[in-house]
């Protein structure tokens, strides 16, 4: 039984001085006032949290741990302990693996890799290909995040571009369907006027120019308009256009069948960024104008955007030289995605409340995750302690990641995290990994 003691406790909207007892896997307690004398006498461990934030673990809703078969650039042992040092406690890898996460057989050999290797709690997601239908409607919803279908082609080449298939999956599975919606046929254009203009070697800078708004915004509308029509429960991912928030909803998101996501790059980066950084911040969508940030800025705070996750996506620096069309896509960034989203509630667009709403309290009730995301009695102990006056500088010393960098490199923010426990279990204490105990899988209240 341990006692994290006098912490601020952030938590569903407020934030006041507080205890929370943890017993086993479990929070058995939350004291606001003072805590009984017989609780000191009976605990094992006593927390100093005094001046440090105590907030739920994240929910990071979409990585790629990059395992099986690309684990030159990342695996889940050591991108789960990157995890835990941003105080994300819980993750959902994706599928484009190799091989490609597409059958219920390698779905469950990589539940089997999370049970083995992972310090944070995991789900997987099952893929979507033009012709495994009778695979994706077998998905244990109870038991697996969802379904995902590559509407635009990304990292491991899963698009799914017959009309009939996307019908298909939109009339027939019955599992949350995540989408990556950017419209193929448009790029392919765009990269022909580019080609004509700089041959192979298309500058980085032309890359939001090539996987353009029209390509996202056309590829939205096509997922929402067949969520509509069959009634399916849509959630739309790293969404990166202004134009696109016309698509969604301000409702909360129990009265929603369509949801969205934005990620942490989309916030942060724009188009100006590219001239220091080049394709270090190369994604799939790409990062956009300012005018795009600062509409996703709004949007999350509106309601219309409903959760904020990463993309993580590790590649070697060697992989992410050259331009537009010979760069990998993608970059990690679950280590510090935490710290960028309190940056910004210091720079006074959020609360640190709504921060916690957003990737902590939202993912849970989204995917209706069981028991996790909130401080509360019952709940599993997923907890992280955060410094709100240790300043943190970003630099290949602290870098977890397998590919050793990240688009942060040089970066100080405000906020560090001290301390990550999941499922009670201590996992990072003060800059070091503590290889106490593994995660578990996440099952769903659905």
């Amino acid at each position: 039984m341990k006692l994290i003691h006098k912490a601020t406790i952030v938590n569903e909207g407020r934030s006041f001085i507080g205890s929370v007892l943890v017993e086993g896997e479990r929070i058995s307690k939350i004291f606001e006032n003072e805590v009984p004398e017989n609780i000191f006498q009976r605990c094992r461990e006593i927390i100093d949290a005094r001046g440090l934030y105590l907030i739920p673990g994240v929910i990071d809703d979409q990585v790629h741990f990059r395992e099986p078969g690309l684990t030159h650039k990342g695996d889940i042992y050591m991108e789960s302990r990157a995890a835990v040092a941003g105080g994300v406690t819980s993750f959902m890898e994706m599928p484009n693996t190799n091989p490609q996460t597409v059958t219920i057989d390698a779905l469950n050999k990589k539940f089997e890799i999370g049970a083995q290797k992972s310090i944070a709690n995991y789900s997987f997601y099952l893929g979507a290909a033009n012709d495994n239908i009778k695979e994706l409607v077998k998905v244990d919803k109870k038991n697996v995040c969802g379904v995902k279908v590559f509407m635009g082609a990304s990292t491991g080449n899963m698009l799914v571009d017959n009309p009939k298939s996307l019908q298909q999956i939109f009339a027939e599975v019955d599992s949350l369907i995540a989408t990556h919606c950017e419209k193929e046929e448009f790029i392919r254009d765009n990269v022909d006027i580019f080609k004509k203009q700089f041959g192979e070697d298309i500058p980085i800078q032309y890359h939001p120019l090539i996987r353009s708004e029209e390509a996202c915004y056309r590829s939205s509308a096509e997922a929402v308009e067949l969520a509509d029509k069959y009634g399916s429960r849509l959630h739309v991912l790293h969404l990166s256009t202004a134009r696109e928030m016309s698509l969604f909803s301000n409702s909360p998101i129990k009265d929603k069948k369509i949801t969205s996501e934005v990620c942490i790059h989309h916030l942060w980066f724009t188009n100006e960024d590219y001239a220091c950084l080049g394709a270090r911040i190369k994604w799939n969508p790409a990062v956009k104008t300012c005018a795009d940030r600062d509409a996703l800025r709004s949007a999350l705070k509106s309601g219309k955007l409903d959760i904020v996750a990463t993309d993580h996506a590790p590649h070697l620096l060697s992989e992410k030289e050259g331009g537009c069309l010979k760069a990998a896509s993608g970059g990690p960034l679950v280590q510090h995605s935490l710290q960028v989203m309190l940056e910004l509630s210091l720079q006074g667009l959020y609360s640190k409340e709504f921060v916690v709403e957003k990737m902590c309290h939202a993912p849970a009730e989204l995917f209706q995750v069981k028991d996790r995301g909130y401080i509360r009695e019952g709940c599993f102990a997923d907890l992280v302690l955060v410094n709100p006056g240790k300043p943190y500088k970003v630099d290949k010393s602290n870098i977890l990641y397998k590919c050793g960098w990240s688009p942060f490199e040089g970066e100080t923010f405000n906020h560090s995290i001290e301390k990550t426990f999941v499922n009670g279990n201590l996992v990072f204490d003060d800059g070091n990994i503590v290889e106490s105990a593994l995660g578990q899988a996440l099952t769903f209240d659905r």
